[in-house]
């Protein structure tokens, strides 16, 4: 905006220069040619009576006297302007013409200049007319009482050197104005415009708040003198004040109830182990004496603790996740990803002997500081998403490498995709695939959720790239102990 004001400043001030050096250089030329075409008129005016009366009377004592030379007797009679060209052209007989220098000194035409000061047509009104190579010349023409023509002319040299005097001074004033105008504008402009940067600035710390997660504080404001409604820049900061309210309110109404929802869900989960231990032990209990039962009942009772089971595990997963989300830190201890690879893989193998898994480690160890337990559930979990959602026969890749700050873990597969359109939603919590995933175990929608709440514990990050025929998680954590 700056620039297009500025800009826009020096054209509009280039466009009146050049309005106004246009309209004076018209004007100067028609003043001069008019001061000009009076002195003609009066030089004509003289000739012509000088013409009609050959005696000329002698001139006075300091005027300039006449010499002999080509053209009519008036050329250098006394009170002749330098650089006058004349000719007589009587009815009968040789054309008289010549020209007077500036040392009063007379000089022959050439016959096309003579042609040319001939073809004058006798007019009370002067008009311009090239000469030869002498220029543009304005010239007269009368008829004497003995319908002789008399043509006089006085050179428009002076008067183009004069304009292009003015021509040269004007521009070079009007790219001095220029350039003055452009630095006082930039000046006036920044200043004008300062307010708007702080407007701009405002946004900018709220953009790099974490408004996604957590309690949000909005501790920043346009300042007072920068929401003037007085004003056009005030009106937007006074605007951005008002939606900085809106906003606060908003996520302070939001961050209390993800308060009350995730305490509920911690205080539900923790309350939940205690019956569900008691399910699962009487279950337990039950089934050492199935013989003592009906078949049906065994089955029943086999079926309790099946689902006790995945309901246990689905309780812990909440209540890990309502730790991570309060914030309690993790075991911070030397793991080992290359064992931990190793095993989880293992795991995979056992639990999915239909896929082909494949493992490629570094020659060297890679080690991170972190929790081994929920590192190696990271895993575990990816391992077990590519199992559950690939079709019988598909491949899944481990790989493991590292630089000098951070290691990464990419679990790929080959199977059909996800969904582009889900693949934003794959680490929101209870999100699950579509159909085109084939789902043969029941899924809870927290093994991604609880991958990236994880990771982001430590430090790190986890993206996802999938097209069908491969998926690519990739898990990025900082190598360095700070982190």
């Amino acid at each position: 905006m700056r620039t297009q004001l500025l800009v826009g400043q020096v054209i509009l001030l280039a466009l009146v220069c050049l309005a106004i050096g246009t309209v004076t250089e018209l004007a100067l030329r028609h003043y001069l040619v008019n001061q000009l075409d009076e002195e003609l008129r009066e030089v004509s005016h003289r000739s012509t009576m000088m013409a009609a009366s050959p005696a000329v009377p002698e001139p006075p004592r300091h005027s300039r006297r006449q010499q002999a030379g080509p053209g009519p007797e008036f050329l250098d009679a006394a009170g002749q302007p330098a650089g006058l060209i004349a000719a007589v052209v009587p009815n009968d007989g040789q054309v008289a013409a010549g020209s007077l220098d500036s040392h009063g000194a007379r000089h022959s035409l050439s016959d096309d200049e003579v042609a040319q000061l001939a073809a004058v047509i006798p007019s009370p009104a002067p008009t311009t007319v090239p000469i030869g190579d002498r220029g543009q010349y304005r010239v007269i023409a009368t008829t004497t009482p003995k319908d002789d023509v008399v043509v006089t002319g006085l050179p428009l040299a002076d008067i183009n050197n004069t304009m292009w005097t003015a021509l040269l001074i004007m521009t070079v004033v009007a790219l001095g104005a220029l350039l003055a105008a452009a630095t006082l504008g930039a000046a006036i402009t920044r200043r004008a415009l300062a307010p708007l940067h702080r407007v701009a600035a405002t946004a900018r710390e709220v953009v790099e708040l974490p408004l996604d997660r957590g309690e949000v504080i909005l501790p920043v404001r346009v300042p007072e003198a920068n929401a003037d409604p007085n004003t056009e820049i005030g009106q937007m900061g006074s605007a951005l004040n008002r939606m900085l309210d809106h906003i606060g309110t908003a996520l302070a109404t939001r961050q209390a109830s993800e308060s009350r929802a995730r305490q509920f869900v911690a205080d539900a989960s923790h309350e939940l182990r205690t019956p569900l231990a008691a399910i699962r032990g009487y279950t337990e209990l039950s089934r050492r004496r199935r013989a003592d039962v009906p078949d049906e009942v065994a089955h029943a009772m086999g079926r309790v603790q099946s689902e006790s089971d995945r309901m246990t595990h689905l309780v812990e997963d909440l209540l890990l996740l309502a730790r991570l989300d309060s914030g309690r830190p993790l075991e911070r201890e030397k793991v080992d990803l290359s064992n931990l690879a190793v095993d989880a893989v293992s795991d995979a193998h056992v639990a999915g002997p239909d896929h082909s898994w494949n493992l490629d480690l570094p020659d060297e160890p890679v080690v991170v500081v972190g929790d081994a337990a929920r590192l190696h559930q990271v895993l575990a979990n990816l391992l077990g998403n590519a199992r559950v959602h690939t079709p019988p026969g598909s491949t899944v890749t481990v790989e493991l490498t590292s630089t000098a700050d951070r290691a990464a873990l990419r679990v790929t597969d080959d199977g059909p995709g996800i969904d582009p359109a889900l693949q934003s939603e794959v680490f929101t919590r209870f999100a699950r695939g579509d159909t085109s995933r084939s789902r043969k175990a029941g899924s809870t929608g927290l093994g991604l959720s609880i991958v990236d709440a994880v990771v982001k514990a430590h430090g790190g990050t986890i993206a996802l790239r999938s097209r069908p025929g491969a998926t690519e998680f990739t898990v990025s954590i900082p190598v360095d102990a700070s982190a």
